[in-house]
């Protein structure tokens, strides 16, 4: 699957001891919102055809930053299409290496590459981050994690907190 939040998620999970069911689980759910960001990015990017089969594949966290970050449509089409493909080309051609690589470096950890992924996460969220109430639902999310983290499985914070979030979301429309 080309969206990483959820290939970290399912390692993550599983190597931190957890079961497949719930790494599969996890990273299911984590994919699970690109089909929220479809929705949106289907009337701005208006593809038909086979291209709307293409742009499916590119519907992740940071096409869709992009695209909604433009106020003009050109440019919102334009940085979803270049950013799905760099992204698309760099992230398998990463992965490629990563796997020939493996044994070459016996810990990533000591170059800090485990650092990389929240950070991208975080610096995509951050510009979402200026109004109050999406700060205090991200902070509660966060707070919920690190406290239910010694109780649970590996993975299973998480889930609770995209329930919890998505319950908040369908409770306050």
């Amino acid at each position: 699957m080309f969206t990483g939040a959820s290939q970290f998620a399912l390692v993550g999970v599983v190597g931190a001891g957890g079961g497949i069911s719930a790494g599969a689980l996890a990273a299911g759910l984590l994919g699970s919102r690109n089909a929220l960001y479809g929705l949106r990015l289907s009337t701005l990017l208006d593809v038909r055809g086979w291209r709307r089969v293409v742009a499916s594949q590119f519907v992740i966290d940071e096409t869709t930053a992009m695209a909604i970050a433009r106020d003009d449509p050109e440019l919102s089409r334009y940085a979803f299409w270049v950013t799905g493909v760099a992204l698309f080309v760099f992230w398998n051609t990463g992965t490629l290496i990563g796997a020939l690589a493996t044994q070459a470096i016996s810990d990533p950890k000591v170059f800090g590459l485990d650092a990389a992924p929240p950070a991208a996460f975080l610096a995509l969220l951050a510009p979402r981050l200026r109004a109050r109430e999406p700060l205090a639902i991200a902070l509660a999310a966060a707070v919920i994690a690190i406290a239910v983290l010694p109780f649970v499985p590996a993975g299973v914070p998480l889930l609770i907190v995209a329930l919890l979030v998505a319950l908040f979301g369908w409770v306050r429309k």
